[in-house]
Order: structure tokens, then sequence, then C-alpha cells
């Protein structure tokens, strides 16, 4: 397979861009090598500047829940296009998109349109802090909630991928107010909340960790997690910027029926466009600008690019109802379980994880990853020689031990049994 246009490009990249990226986990540090640049995509396909195709499997790191370039999104694009991009200004469109959210998941009673997922969970920290007038937010370690300098303690992610400290650049006094346990430690959670409820403005966490890899919730730790929250007065806020509108219609909240005060939304709400929304209920939303004293504000927020794709995006959700979701979890299901049993067959020990159409292979002998720590023991070195050996045979993986992967309408049984076969040669190769 050819690379050279791509280590060319990379090379000229780093004269101008910091290591070449303008996001870390890009650079291939948690694999080694040079990265591919990508000329186009379509369905489950990316083409590289060498003009190699492969099998894709970051998917803009599940933004996409139906492929590259659906023609829907490729029409809303046009439409919004003739009319203008942007305006500053109030759109009939912001409304409407979130009409449609609340008619997905009707915990959120309004929302508040981002351009992020990072600016979703920046906005839902500083308005917790606000509602409650309580300095310390509690998150999970192997958590991570975007570049926010308060959530960047034990971050997990692409902080684990390139081993650096979490808060260099980060003020000490900031750091002192995050607060972190395990995930799934409900023991840590009650001491936790024994000791420092009263100052705690929120707990944050991921309902389904994506970001250690794919990391099930304990439900109980869900629910301890709702009811303590609610008894020392703090908020419970879902990043649900990687599940929200994947793993469900109602994401983790219609999967596990644990509803949080505050949710955040990133990715799939924009369907591949930048955009991210915060939202819940009533009472604490109307402590936002212009309404409440919390200020929050974006200039490009709730643009009509964005909010023309997310709703083009969400009305097909609505349409496909749950037999959508059904066939995506069969086919990640055939998928994840293909690829156990062939690397199982080889003699390399894997446990594959997965909720719905995320899942990740982690390269240990344990039967379940449970927590950041345990995530950290696997086999790191053993993951890069496979995804560059699956790289060589046509698929490209996301580049860490520690993101997921994320299927697609697009990735049909051809595409999962495509997969598989490469997956065998590369098992061969290693």
């Amino acid at each position: 397979m050819r690379d050279e246009v791509s280590r060319t490009l990379f090379e000229r990249a780093c004269k101008v861009l910091v290591g070449g990226v303008n996001s870390p986990v890009r650079a291939f540090k948690g694999v080694g090598g040079t990265p591919r640049f990508i000329r186009e995509a379509k369905g489950a396909y990316v083409t590289d500047a060498d003009g190699n195709s492969l099998i894709d499997y970051v998917c803009s790191w599940g933004a996409l829940l139906f492929g590259h370039a659906p023609d829907f999104v490729r029409e809303a694009l046009d439409r919004c296009a003739e009319k203008g991009t942007s305006y500053g200004y109030p759109t009939e469109l912001e409304i409407e998109l979130a009409e449609l959210v609340r008619e997905l998941a009707p915990h959120v009673e309004m929302i508040r349109f981002v351009n992020s997922g990072s600016e979703a969970t920046a906005g839902a920290v500083r308005l917790a802090r606000g509602v409650t007038r309580r300095p310390k937010i509690l998150k999970c370690s192997g958590c991570y909630h975007g570049a926010v300098d308060s959530l960047l303690v034990t971050a997990g992610s692409g902080v684990a991928t390139l081993s650096i400290p979490e808060t260099v650049g980060v003020p000490q006094s900031v750091a002192d107010d995050t607060l972190v346990i395990p995930y799934n430690d409900v023991s840590a959670l009650e001491s936790v909340f024994a000791k420092h409820g009263a100052e705690l403005a929120a707990f944050i966490l991921e309902p389904v960790a994506g970001n250690m890899g794919l990391v099930p919730p304990d439900l109980l730790f869900l629910r301890r997690a709702r009811e303590l929250t609610t008894e020392v007065g703090a908020l419970l806020i879902f990043d649900e910027v990687m599940t929200g509108f994947r793993i469900a219609a109602g994401g983790a909240v219609e999967l596990y029926r644990v509803v949080p005060d505050l949710v955040c939304f990133g990715k799939i709400i924009g369907g591949g466009v930048p955009c991210g929304a915060f939202g819940g209920r009533r009472e604490i939303m109307q402590n936002l600008a212009p309404v409440g004293p919390v200020y929050q504000a974006g200039t490009l927020a709730g643009n009509p690019l964005a909010v023309s794709v997310g709703l083009a995006t969400l009305r097909e959700i609505l349409c496909a109802g749950r037999a959508l979701y059904q066939e995506l979890d069969r086919r990640a299901a055939r998928l994840a379980d293909g690829l156990e049993e062939r690397c199982r067959a080889a003699g390399v020990p894997v446990t594959v994880q997965r909720v719905g159409s995320m899942f990740t292979v982690f390269f240990s002998p344990s039967k379940c990853i449970r927590n950041y720590e345990e995530a950290r023991s696997c086999d790191t070195q053993r993951f890069a020689a496979f995804f560059h050996a699956m790289l060589r045979n046509g698929i490209h993986l996301p580049p860490s031990q520690f993101e997921c992967w994320f299927l697609t309408t697009a990735h049909d049984d051809v595409v999962i049994e495509r997969t598989l076969a490469a997956c065998e040669r590369a098992l061969r190769e290693m």
C-alpha cells in the first residue's frame, strides 16, 4: 500500500501545523508511523492522498451515523449554502432542531446550541456552578470531556494516548476544584459525596465511557450517582457527546433509564458539521443569559449550516425509528464477535466490549475492562502492531488503544465480511 503522498504532506504540515495536525490523536503517536491524509470519503470508505481506499472505523470519531457524505446531508448543505451559511441572527431552523431534540430525548426540556462537544461540557459545568453557587466538580478518571481546563484531570483518550501530564497549562487552583474517582466504583462515589457533597456543583460523567476505550457502566453506579447528587443538591451531568443519538435515539438515558439534570451533545447532533449543545430541565436552563445570570455565548452557535445538517440527520433517525438501532446493533455484534473469535483463534488475548454501534478491541487477557486503570494495563504495543497490519490490509482503525470504533449504516454485511477477512490476514502477519 502506497503512502508516499501522505508522508510528503505530513512533512509539509509539520512546518506550519503543531505536530502536523489540528487534533493530537491524529498524529499517530499512539501507534507510530505517518498519518494518512484523506482526500475524500463516501459511505464506509475513505480515500487517502495516495489513492488507497480504506474501510473507515473512525467515522469522524462517531459523528457519522449514516456514513460519509449521505445524499440527505449533501442536499441540506446545498440548500443552506444558497441562502447563506451564517447570519448572527436567530432562525426558525434553530427552533425546529431544538423541538426535534426534545422529541427524541424528552428529558431535554430546553437546550442551548454551541459549536462543539467541548463547548457543551464547558457551558454545562459553568451553569452547574452558577446554579448551585458551589466550586467543585466530580469526574471519573479516564473520562474525557473536551479540552476544558477543569475537566482535563486524568482525562484519558488523547491525553492517555500521548502519555502527557494532564494539567500542564491548567492553574493548580482550577485543578484543585476537580475531584476524581474511578469509573464504576460505587464505594469511591459514596465516599467522595460523604466528604465533599456540600461543595459539589456537579458530577459529570460519560454514561457509557468512550475515552478509555469502550467501558459500559455498572447500572448501580449510574443509579447511585443520580441518588447522591439529588441528596446533596448537586447536578448530574451526562456527557453524551459520543453516545447521544448513537446508541439509541434518546442516547444512554433511553438505554439505562437514569435521567440527569443536564446532558451534553456533539458529533451526531451536527451530522458531521461542527455543532454541539447542552440542555436539560427548564428551571436549570433558564439560569442562562439572557434570562438568568450565567453568561454563555457564541457567534456561530446555531448557525444555519450546522443546524440544517443536524436537522436532516435527526429527521432521518426519527423516520427510521427503532429498526435503525436494531440493525446497527446486529451488525456491530457480528463484527465485534467475529474479531474476538479470530483473535482468540490466533492465540492473541483480547476482550471486545460493545454498546450498540460503539466498541473497542482491548488487547488484554482480562475478561472485562471496568475502569481507566484496567484499560491502561492493555498491551498498547500489540495494538499498534494490529493497527498497522489492518491498515496494510485496507482497514483504518482509530489510532489508539483508548478510542472507540464506530459503525454506520454504510457498514453493511459486505463491509463487515471484508473487515473480518482483513483481520485474519493481519493476525497472520503479526
